[in-house]
């Protein structure tokens, strides 16, 4: 399913311009690291399934 690795790495990407634009407008640090580690998992979640290594 390419469709849902896209649709992850997507969002994984959005989220991770969501941590860029908090920290430059000094948002608290722990929602920053909350997106962070929802960016994270979305991006691995995206190259795992489209490399094939988790359906």
């Amino acid at each position: 399913m390419t469709g849902l690795s896209t649709i992850l790495i997507v969002v994984g990407l959005f989220l991770a311009g969501g941590v860029y634009s908090f920290s430059k407008q000094r948002m608290p640090k722990g929602l920053i690291v909350l997106l962070a580690i929802a960016s994270a998992m979305c991006l691995a979640a995206g190259v795992l399934r489209i490399q094939g290594l988790w359906e």
